[in-house]
């Protein structure tokens, strides 16, 4: 689901009697829940249908004084928020973007997963996908590069 999609659900909700919804598409179920004493507090929960990667991630560390000096060249595309990186929609789901690829501004180019929601990372600019910078199932920091553009 997009986050347009889960944001728009939110607000029929909101202004619904319902109680409960819950919504199961795209490989995610979604669950919105009024809270009981006020009548109008919206709980969501995305919860990803799939298994996340089959190994399970260290935690996030620092990167060695190597690995700083080489920043990839280009327009970044960082990541908005702590979470886990996915290439794709689902597992056996084709990739948002490869190396080479062209992009508009508004495409989608991968998705960080936080707290079982998925929030899509689009393009802010046209460009070619030179380096796709983290490794699917990855846990990212916020503010970390995630793609590297050439702008168009």
């Amino acid at each position: 689901m997009k986050v347009e999609e889960i944001r728009a659900l939110i607000q029929l909700f909101e202004t619904s009697s319902l109680s409960e919804l819950s919504l199961q598409r795209e490989g995610s179920r979604l669950v919105l829940k009024r809270a009981h004493n006020s009548g109008q507090a919206v709980t969501p929960s995305l919860v990803p249908l799939y298994p996340p990667a089959a190994q399970p991630s260290p935690p996030a560390t620092a990167a060695p004084e190597s690995d700083k000096a080489a920043t990839p060249a280009g327009h970044l595309i960082t990541s908005p928020l702590v979470g886990t990186f996915y290439r794709r929609s689902s597992p056996g789901e084709q990739v948002y973007v490869e190396v080479g690829r062209q992009v508009k501004a508004g495409d989608t180019l991968c998705i960080v997963e936080a707290m079982k929601v998925m929030n899509e990372i689009k393009a802010d600019i046209a460009g070619i996908v030179r380096q796709v910078l983290v490794e699917e199932g990855k846990i990212v920091e916020y503010g970390q590069p995630l793609i590297a553009l050439a702008p168009v």
